[in-house]
């Protein structure tokens, strides 16, 4: 049956014109809350604490609270909606977030910090994960059929620069207003955006690209969410996780014994520069390159500049390889939300993109407080070994994805 010729021109627009222009612009912004919360909260710690140690633990409590409410909101979202759930959580967040300075500036005591932290991870908006949700369900209604493939690619790839881009520029503007200011910019900062573009993210249309009753009929069971070649790519996204805890730490605690703490986020962002590049690059490779050897390479080439990471040295030198692992970590992570967007169980999208988020950040978490412990009570040259570990556990996913995938792609065809 052919479609009529006004819906044919409608499928044959690009995914800009289902979106709108200013949709990318406000979910990229409404991203760097979350991007700032745990590099924020880490380096106000350790400037009015004095101690990397509480500082990795007051991230970790953080990064423990995205991991417990992240999955419940993205079911709730899938439930119920986007907008039900992103305007109270973003106000909820931006509120907490005001308050974080006066808390460590009070000197209270150590648990009340983490309480305080904990509840920030709590109210973590999951901006990145309902952003790939929205845009995967526009390309299944409003793409057409031949075009969905590559439209989806593409659009995977922008979203995961998109969260590359955060990830490096957050830490970035953390070290800048930090060095600037004090350290109790990042956070004010970090709850100015909240307040207004997680807002923002929450109202615009695109946030009804799902009826949500129309999806919660068509829901999956919550055990799909468990299946092998799902859990794979939960733990691929958490040795990228544990990557990047380990190396800002690691870093911060470099810079440290170099005499410059804060210069730590800084040189951190120089990750930043291949990674996203990369990450935008990935779109162009060739669909003869599949999706599994893609992570394969590209976790390879992680596991390798994470190994030369080891190595420290001088400021130069660290600096150099930092560029060569974002290299790495770009791609691979493109390659890991690609995957999971194509092994979402119906109706789960959301459910499955907080699930992945929420295992970034709470391996983020858990490895800036392992680090920051083994920096201060064994060395800096022991916290830099960290790296090289959580790069192995996500080149050992990756190759069991790439001889497994076969097996679980026949298992779902014929179920």
């Amino acid at each position: 049956m052919s479609l009529p010729a006004s819906s044919s021109a409608v499928l044959d627009r690009p995914l800009v014109h289902h979106t709108g222009f200013w949709y990318f612009p406000i979910a990229f912004i409404a991203r760097l809350p979350f991007a700032m919360m745990t590099v924020g909260v880490l380096a106000i710690v350790v400037a009015l604490r004095g101690s990397v140690a509480l500082g990795g633990l007051t991230s970790a409590a953080v990064g423990l609270g995205v991991v417990v409410a992240g999955p419940v909101l993205g079911d709730l979202a899938d439930r119920f909606g986007q907008r039900r759930v992103l305007i109270p959580v973003g106000l909820a967040n931006g509120i907490l977030l005001a308050i974080f300075p006066l808390v460590v500036a009070s000197r209270t005591g150590d648990a009340l910090l983490l309480v305080a932290a904990a509840a920030i991870g709590l109210t973590g908006p999951q901006t990145a994960a309902m952003s790939r949700s929205r845009v995967m369900a526009l390309i299944g209604e409003r793409v057409r059929p031949e075009r969905r493939e590559r439209t989806f690619s593409r659009a995977m790839a922008y979203e995961s620069a998109a969260d590359e881009t955060a990830f490096v520029i957050g830490p970035f503007v953390v070290g800048v207003l930090a060095a600037l200011i004090a350290p109790w910019a990042p956070i004010a900062g970090a709850a100015v955006l909240s307040f207004v573009f997680v807002t923002a993210f929450a109202l615009h249309p695109t946030g009804r690209a799902v009826p949500a009753r129309a999806e919660r009929a068509e829901m999956a069971p919550a055990r799909e969410l468990l299946r092998p070649r799902l859990t794979v790519l939960v733990a691929a996204v958490f040795g990228v996780g544990l990557f990047f805890g380990s190396t800002l730490t690691s870093l911060t605690a470099f810079m440290e014994a170099q005499g410059a703490p804060e210069a730590g986020a800084l040189l951190y962002g120089v990750m930043g520069v291949g990674s996203a590049v990369l990450a935008l690059a990935v779109a162009l490779l060739p669909e003869a390159f599949a999706l599994r050897w893609r992570l394969v390479a590209f976790a390879a080439v992680l596991a390798a500049s994470a190994g030369a990471y080891t190595v420290g040295g001088s400021v130069v030198t660290v600096t150099v390889v930092l560029c060569l692992m974002g290299i790495g970590v770009g791609p691979s992570l493109v390659t890991v939300f690609s995957l999971a967007g194509l092994r979402a169980p119906r109706g789960r999208s959301a459910s499955t993109m907080t699930l992945l988020a929420s295992a970034l950040t709470l391996a983020q978490a858990l490895s800036s407080a392992i680090t920051g412990a083994v920096a201060e009570s064994v060395s800096v040259e022991a916290a830099m070994l960290l790296p090289a570990v959580a790069a192995a556990l996500v080149l050992a996913t990756a190759v069991l994805n790439a001889a497994a995938t076969r097996r679980w792609d026949a298992a779902t065809a014929t179920a």
